[in-house]
């Protein structure tokens, strides 16, 4: 073994080898410099590096000097520079804060300390790899070697793996397949460490040979997904091509290098799947594991034990209930046999779970293992062979069978045997009994799950498919039972209210229904053989069942409401929610700071009343951080000046008895305690006391006025007979309390006029006087005056010392000798002048407490951290022992700093975004300015406006904050005077070493050439906050190496910056060349944030979105919050910590106030409850913190395909749980955030996480998580996840197949001939059950949990006021028209895809939305959904007789109406300026302008309605033909309205005959091909000289019509109400010509496709009137858009602000002509 041969210098310093061959010395550094910086002294650093520098005993490299580890490691396989210098620091870093906790808190010596700090980096790291080899059954390649320590080799695996990781670009979403690439690299590894020399590869090698043909597979597939329009089977997303290196042949593969065959190249392997697996009957390709087929049975499959449950729990229900209505002498044992009949239910419901097991996964079959396609059949054997079994052995149980039973009872031998079918339904439940006692040992099933033992691998393997992921996912025990518990209460109450309310109230009135005859049926009787009219029972059963699978989402949202509430009642949520009960605890804060964030220096046990200590502990640490708390809510302009000082904690004196407290606690004592002195008549002492006392702060004021005084007065007298006066008063006052001879010896009723002369004094100290003897006189004038009042109106009988002589006395009179000489040296002083301005504030203040401070959001985050402190919060560490974090913010296009023109520019009403902010925020602006002394510059003005938007210097401003709480704690930890060097550079170096933040600006680069001015603007960031970082992905030309010519290609790389202060310019850190454009194969957001992740360091993770703000007082708990990850919660350590967030935009318009609670109501309730006990929270979005090691490991902190990973972020909760992760949720701690605030916004961002649930129904992760969840935790997943997005369109599902129901029973007779009957007119049940879909339709089951948190945190009586002035300004309205939304995006993604990212925009909506902008976004979402609706409900109120009487009935009718007017005027009721008249004209002109704009190549929608209605079809154009069949049928429920109608018209005098329905066919044809015959653009084919002669033609048509409906009025006895009804049963025909023409498009194109368009366009027309007249005639009326304004800004009005100047505009605009 070869070593690198020594000299006889002494060895240079660690970080002296790492700075690599001609490094200059300059600035192009991270974090650590590796130079001789004090940082790189500390002990840790020194340490970490020496370990990575360690190479004496490497073999050589020929012509190559070996630095360190990963240069060495580059030099062996090729990675590039930037690459190696980056993960050089990101392991030192590591290392350096594991070996400092390890040491401190452990108690280990150094060289313990240094072995378990690489043993645990490792084992963290290598985690993932260990169970990826114990699946692959292959032996790890982590393994000693002969000649290395084992620490040396731990770190060089250590190296590798971070080093393939940091080049790996797309492929860090494919976790096993880096561990497949780490598993090949290391074992050459080894073979390099066995020879005595090896060759040097490029620098590029690495990437060249190893990650761009990864690449190139990858962006193929990509290629593929034609922009999310293609179907997924047909392309393989990061989850096909990483489940390869899962599969069988992978580990083929790996096993054949135990036989010494080489190992193939990642890329070969997936070059074999793809190509190996391609379809020969088809161009599919196959997928891996799982199809995601649009289909709604994935929602059946994937959570089949929760619809088995509930279908028999239905069946069973209705069998009971059956049996037992109308007979009081059931024979318990027959009911009991029939209820039994439940398991062929089960039987049948099962085999349909095998067969959609087949069916869904035939892409993946080529792919997939023989033994799990051989387990897929044999279930589907033994599922139809149970089948079978049960259903003849239930046919043996049936006495007198009839049909099936009696053929299957013939086939089975005609015996009776009751028995049979008991044992088959034991011996059919063996498996089920034994999963149940398995659910209640979870280790034991975790241990199964993870075996190796074949017996168990059979049993596993025939239970659940082989996975690599989704196993060992359970709980412990006690979490377990609390779920379980949970959702044994649900269940219990959900199927007792389905019994008693939705089913057993129908049974009787079903069987009457079954035994009436009916004779007069009206249409055609098609099937003639029905009996006990089958069809009505459907139609008033239907809806029924409906309500029956979704009010379990009701029962859900009501209990996990109340037990939500009662724990963060638990967890101490809401005990201070206002300033008044923030004055109650104030006293107890110091000790709660210091249990929570001082640092206890050994096992120092807390006492258990630490909540009620009153006991001042750590006050100099306490106001320090209190200081900087009300300091930083200062610069954010939220208080001013006055309110500061109020709030601000003086500085502890050296006197521990004496306490100073904030002024706002001690505010109006003194003036109220001078009025108590003025008509206080007591003589005793006591009493006195006993008065003072009543308020604890008044003692306090009283003291600090007292002693603050004295101070003054000593600082400013030199003469030391004067000092010694003062001090004899002084003196006298303290023996006269010691003696309780006060009372005998002052007056009290001479103390206000004390004060009145003491507030003169302070006057003066304040007052600004360049005269110095003039100031030094003025003193002297108001200290002669005080000492005045006191000698003679509050002291009696001069009750001074008995030395003090009386010409003494006297001599005080003496305004001439008193005082005259005064030190004024200490006035300009910072403490002086703060200790006057309190004293003044203290005398003066006559206002309450509790009004301070004014601004809402300051009094909120006060009272919430004040709150936090109470509540179960971990004990900080020492900043040294704290674990590392990073936050990573994507940033791609958003504002970062609104420019000057930006500000001043006005919109249509003259309404600029300066002018606007200055009315939402006046109090802020007021201030602004007084901060800036009334004269802000732009660049100020700037800041102040984007602090108040969703723009990026926000985030970094607030996420920067981390840094500043970093370097308070530091300075209180070393805040002793005679720090060691070690400390001081500790002290300096510990805020940088333990956070980082980077921002990845995609675009950077592209900015900066472009001139743009947001990259200014971010440069300017970089250049305000040093630590700040900045990835952005780099794209050059460079020339092709290969070619002549000068040809050039893109190169991509990722870049690093840092703000260069010096010379005021970024500087490049580092650069890492990238195999291609990484946006290009996923989604952007993800790929965004995964090329920077690289950039991050620290041992967690914080995921920061460009909507979100933090405070600085929340940031000083992220210490304790970081404490959580070791902390074992159940059986699992948490790998996601999640947060709650503050929605910031919630203050101005109704709307964000809705989203606003909404938002809050989830982030907080929600997901308390989620975490626990349900232990189903996932990962939401921002700010959760990440365990970073375990997730980079196990591809990162989201999932990136194309179009199914729209929902990008909760993929990577998803992806965490299946990896045996467990998220948390912690309310102490919050990070604030915007939410969109227009109508518009909100329903494009509906509609995005609409699409994104869609998505999620079909994707891998959910179906796993619903399968191997165990029942309850399954049902909690359902319920939380995808199952609210299906119950959310099932409720809407509901009211139609309730309409159509009732269309069917009045349009055939059916409703007047049975519910007439009187054994059926007066139930009430079908009403009762349809209330349960009303509760969800009009927003209850959203308003609940808000009502609750608000309960909870501001009290209750503030949440009932909050809901009643919600209801006022039509809450309901909103959340119904949301839930329209929710329905359409989530049924349509799922039918036909078309789900993508929507750009809702982040800027200040107070605009008015044109009427063509409403159209075109809710058009078919919910205008034409509205209006079929409100058809339905017209029909049954003009042909519907029954219920008349029934005011619940009446409700209901009332919600269906409530939601088509929901659906059709919402988007106008919630549009600024929406009554307007003059808006209103101007939107009927761009109306119909753009209805009349042809369409066209490069026309946009906002142009032209015929792009508009092309774009709205996109969805049918790369459907399946599944889908387009489905949409046909679909369309087809549109004919029952004329085939219904026409034979209750007038004319066809009650007959039946088909003549009429022909008759009808012809009148449609007729109106559609005459109007076309004879429109204007047929006729423009016409020589000119023949329009006289067309004129005459249709002057000819109109009367020939005229005189045949004439004649049909006068012959035929058509009536004028037929012409109403055939207009309700002929249009919508019409549509469903439409309809089934854009479903049959391809067919249709060169035939029929105008007629189509122009019959759409019509309807169009027709739709816009509709909406437009009742809008037009309310903008008519004066007083509408005044009421309206006020609805929608309610908020803003009960401010005092002035929207009406908003809306009108500043200036007064011209009238329109």
């Amino acid at each position: 073994m070869a070593s690198i041969s020594g000299t006889k210098k002494p060895p240079p310093p660690p970080f002296a080898r790492l700075r690599w061959g001609q490094e200059r010395k300059n600035e192009d550094y991270n974090i650590l410099p590796f130079d001789e910086s004090p940082i790189m002294k500390l002990p840790e650093i020194e340490v970490a590096v020496e370990f990575v520098s360690k190479t004496e005993n490497l073999p050589r490299i020929e012509g190559v000097v070996e630095k360190d580890i990963f240069h060495w490691l580059s030099s062996v396989f090729g990675f590039q520079r930037g690459n190696a210098l980056n993960q050089r620091e990101h392991l030192v870093l590591l290392l350096a804060s594991i070996y400092t906790r390890k040491k401190d808190l452990r108690g280990y010596d150094q060289d313990v300390a240094i072995t378990r700090t690489i043993e645990q980096l490792k084992d963290d790291i290598f985690s993932n790899y260990q169970l990826w080899c114990n699946y692959m059954h292959l032996p790890s390649h982590i393994r000693n070697h002969e000649g290395y320590t084992e620490q040396q080799l731990h770190v060089i695996h250590i190296a590798l793996y971070l080093l393939i990781w940091g080049e790996a670009s797309n492929i860090r979403f494919m976790p096993e397949c880096i561990c497949y690439i780490f598993h090949k690299m290391a074992n050459d590894v080894h073979q390099v460490l066995s020879s005595i020399d090896t060759d040097r590869k490029p620098a590029d090698n690495f990437l060249r040979t190893v990650i761009t043909p990864i690449y190139h597979i990858l962006s193929e597939e990509a290629d593929k997904n034609k922009e999310g329009r293609a179907s997924h089977s047909l392309w393989s997303n990061y989850d096909d091509l990483n489940e390869c290196f899962w599969s069988e042949r992978c580990s083929s593969e790996l096993h054949k290098q135990k036989e010494g065959m080489p190992l193939p190249p990642s890329d070969k392997i997936l070059s074999q799947f793809i190509v190996g697996n391609r379809c020969i009957i088809s161009s599919r390709k196959q997928k891996i594991n799982f199809v995601e087929v649009r289909t709604f049975w994935q929602l059946y499959r994937s959570f089949d034990r929760m619809w088995i449950f509930f279908i028999m729990a239905l069946q069973a229900m209705i069998i009971v209930a059956w049996t037992h209505s109308g007979s009081n002498f059931a024979n318990n044992e027959d009911v009991l046999r029939r209820v039994l009949s439940i398991f062929i239910t089960y039987a049948i419901l099962s085999l349909l779970r095998a067969i959609l097991d087949i069916v869904l996964s035939v892409h993946a079959w080529r792919s997939s293992e023989f033994t799990q396609l051989l387990c897929y059949f044999l279930k589907l054997v033994v599922a139809s062979f149970w089948v079978v079994a049960l259903l003849v052995g239930y046919s043996n149980s049936v006495q007198d069978p009839t049909g099936l039973m009696k053929f299957l009872n013939h086939w089975a031998g005609d015996s009776h045997n009751q028995s049979l079918y008991n044992y088959l339904v034991v011996l059919y439940l063996i498996p089920d009994v034994l999963a149940i006692i398995l659910f209640f040992l979870p280790p034991l099933r975790e241990k199964m799950e993870l075996s190796d033992w074949p017996i168990i691998n059979i049993v596993m393997w025939w239970v659940q498919p082989k996975l690599y992921v989704g196993r060992g996912m359970h709980v412990g025990t006690f979490s377990l039972l609390k779920y379980t518990i949970f959702w044994i209460l649900v269940l219990s109450v959900k199927l007792a209210f389905s019994y008693y309310v939705e089913i057993l109230p129908l049974v009787r009135p079903s069987k009457a229904i079954m035994k009436i005859h009916v004779e007069d049926y009206l249409l055609h009787k098609f099937i003639s053989n029905v009996k006990h009219n089958l069809g009505v029972i459907v139609a008033i059963w239907a809806p029924i069942v409906l309500v029956y699978f979704m009010d379990v989402q009701i029962w859900y949202t009501i209990f996990s409401t109340l037990l939500g509430g009662a724990l963060g009642a638990f967890r101490h949520l809401g005990e201070i929610r206002t300033i008044g009960m923030l004055q109650s605890r104030f006293k107890s804060m110091p000790s709660a700071f210091d249990r929570c964030f001082v640092s206890p220096s050994g096992p120092v046990a807390k006492t258990k009343d630490w909540r009620n200590s009153k006991e001042p502990k750590n006050m100099a640490k306490f106001s320090q951080m209190w200081n900087e708390f009300i300091s930083s809510m200062r610069m954010e302009d939220l208080i001013s000046n006055r309110d500061r000082d109020l709030l601000l904690l003086p500085f502890p004196s050296s006197d521990e008895s004496m306490v100073q407290w904030p002024l706002f606690l001690l505010a109006s004592k003194i003036p109220a305690t001078l009025n108590m002195a003025k008509e206080f008549k007591g003589k005793d002492d006591c009493e006195l006391k006993k008065m003072i006392g009543s308020d604890k702060y008044i003692r306090s004021a009283i003291q600090d006025c007292y002693y603050t005084l004295g101070d003054l007065i000593f600082c400013l007298l030199e003469d030391e007979d004067d000092k010694k006066f003062v001090e004899e008063i002084y003196d006298a006052i303290a023996e006269s309390l010691r003696n309780k001879t006060f009372l005998q010896n002052f007056r009290m009723s001479g103390m206000p006029l004390l004060a009145v002369k003491l507030e003169k004094f302070l006057n003066i100290l304040m007052a600004d006087c360049t005269d110095d003897k003039e100031f030094k006189a003025q003193i002297t004038i108001a200290l002669l005056d005080i000492m005045e009042s006191i000698m003679l109106d509050v002291m009696i009988n001069n009750t001074l010392r008995g030395d003090q002589k009386r010409d003494q006395v006297s001599q005080m009179y003496n305004k001439k000798q008193r005082f005259r000489k005064i030190n004024i040296s200490d006035i300009k002083g910072t403490i002086w002048s703060e200790k006057v301005n309190r004293l003044h504030l203290l005398l003066t203040v006559k206002e309450s407490a509790t009004n301070v401070p004014l601004n809402s959001e300051a009094r909120r985050r006060i009272t919430f951290f004040a709150n936090s402190l109470f509540m179960n919060m971990r004990i900080a560490p020492k900043v040294s022992n704290m674990r590392s974090f990073s936050v990573l913010t994507p940033h791609y296009k958003e504002d970062v700093l609104y420019s000057d023109k930006e500000l001043k520019k006005e919109n249509e009403d003259g309404i600029s975004i300066l002018f606007y902010l200055k009315t939402i925020y006046p109090d802020e602006w007021t201030n602004f300015l007084e901060r800036m002394n009334c004269e802000p510059d732009e660049e100020d003005v700037r800041k102040w406006v984007s602090y108040r938007g969703q723009t990026l210097s926000r985030s970094v401003r607030g996420m920067m904050y981390y840094k500043k709480a970093l370097e308070l704690q530091c300075s209180l930890e070393y805040s002793n005077s005679n720090l060691s060097e070690e400390d001081g550079i500790r002290k300096q170096a510990l805020p940088d070493l333990k956070f980082t933040y980077v921002v990845s600006c995609q675009i950077y680069g592209t900015l900066k050439n472009s001139n743009d001015s947001r990259q200014k603007d971010i440069l300017n960031l970089m250049l305000l906050y040093p630590s700040l970082r900045v990835a952005y992905i780099d794209e050059v030309d460079e020339p092709v190496k290969e070619k002549t010519g000068g040809k050039t290609q893109k190169v991509y790389s990722s870049v690093l910056l840092k703000g260069d202060t010096m010379n005021s310019c970024e500087r490049e850190i580092y650069r890492i060349k990238l195999p291609g454009p990484p946006t290009k194969i996923g989604e952007g957001k993800p790929e965004n944030q995964n090329h920077a992740i690289i950039f991050t360091r620290g041992e967690a993770l914080q995921t920061i979105d460009m909507n979100q703000d933090n405070y600085f007082e929340e940031a000083f708990k992220m210490r304790n919050v970081l404490e959580e990850f070791p902390h074992s919660h159940g059986a699992q350590k948490p790998t996601i910590l999640g947060l709650r967030e503050h929605v910031f935009t919630g203050s101005v318009s109704s709307l964000a106030w809705f989203m606003s609670n909404q938002e809050t109501s989830f982030v907080t309730i929600g997901q308390r409850f989620l975490a626990s006990p349900l232990r189903v929270r996932f990962h939401y979005g921002h700010p959760d913190i990440f365990d970073r090691i375990f997730h980079i490991t196990r591809g990162g902190i989201s999932k990136a395909s194309k179009t199914i990973n729209l929902s990008e972020d909760i993929f990577a909760g998803f992806n965490s749980t299946l990896r045996r992760g467990y998220v948390t949720h912690h309310d102490y701690i919050q990070v604030g955030k915007g939410r969109d605030v227009g109508m518009n916004q909100i329903s494009l961002f509906e509609a995005k996480v609409a699409n994104g649930n869609g998505e999620q129904t079909l994707s891998r992760d959910v179906h796993r998580l619903g399968c191997r969840f165990d029942f309850f935790r399954m049902l909690s997943f359902y319920c939380t996840t995808v199952g609210f997005y299906f119950n959310s369109m099932v409720t809407i599902l509901i009211v139609y197949v309730f309409l159509y129901g009732r269309l069917y029973m009045v349009m055939t007779g059916l409703e007047r001939e049975i519910l007439e009957n009187p054994s059926t007119k007066q139930n009430k049940a079908l009403e009762a059950a349809l209330v349960t879909q009303s509760f969800i339709q009009m927003g209850m089951l959203l308003v609940l949990p808000m009502l609750m948190e608000i309960g909870l945190e501001k009290g209750f009586r503030t949440a009932l006021g909050n809901f009643i002035i919600m209801q006022l300004q039509l809450s309901s309205v909103f959340f119904t028209f949301q839930l329209g939304t929710k329905a359409h995006y989530f049924g349509r993604t799922i039918l036909h895809g078309g789900s993508k990212y929507r750009a809702t925009g982040r800027g200040f909506v107070v605009v008015h939305a044109t009427f063509a902008d409403n159209y075109r976004l809710y058009s078919r979402s919910h205008f034409v959904k509205a209006l079929e609706l409100g058809l339905l409900l017209v029909i049954y109120e003009v042909y519907g007789e029954s219920y008349r009487s029934s005011s619940l009935y009446l409700f209901i009718t009332f919600s269906m109406w409530f939601l088509v007017g929901s659906w059709l005027f919402a988007p106008f009721i919630f549009n600024p300026s929406g009554f307007e008249w003059q808006k209103t004209v101007d939107d009927w002109t761009d109306w119909k302008r753009w209805m009349g704009i042809r369409g066209g190549v490069g026309i946009q929608p906002e142009k032209s309605w015929e792009s508009w209605w092309d774009g709205e079809q996109e969805h049918l154009r790369y459907t399946s033909i599944r889908g387009r069949l489905l949409e046909i049928l679909l369309a087809l429920r549109f004919f029952i309205y004329q085939y219904g109608i026409v034979y209750h018209l007038d004319i066809a005098h009650h007959s039946r005959s088909f003549l009429v329905y022909g008759l009808s066919w012809c009148a449609v044809l007729v109106i559609l091909i005459v109007p076309k015959m004879v429109s204007v653009r047929r006729l423009q084919m016409f020589h000119m000289d023949l329009q006289l002669a067309l004129r005459m033609l249709k002057g000819f048509l109109f009367l020939f019509f005229l005189a045949i409906i004439i004649l049909l009025f006068k012959l035929c006895g058509l009536t004028v109400s037929d012409l109403f009804a055939s207009i309700l049963a002929f249009m919508p025909t019409g549509w469903a010509f439409i309809l089934i023409g854009q479903a049959c498009r391809p067919l249709l194109y060169k035939l029929i496709w105008d007629a189509v368009k122009e019959l759409a366009r019509a309807y169009d027309y027709i739709t816009g009137l509709l909406l437009f007249t009742p809008i037009a005639f309310l903008s008519w009326l004066p007083s509408v858009s005044e009421f309206q304004t006020r609805i929608l800004f309610n908020q803003a009005f009960s401010r005092g602000l002035h929207i009406s100047m908003i809306l009108a505009g500043k200036k007064d605009r011209p009238s329109s002509n």
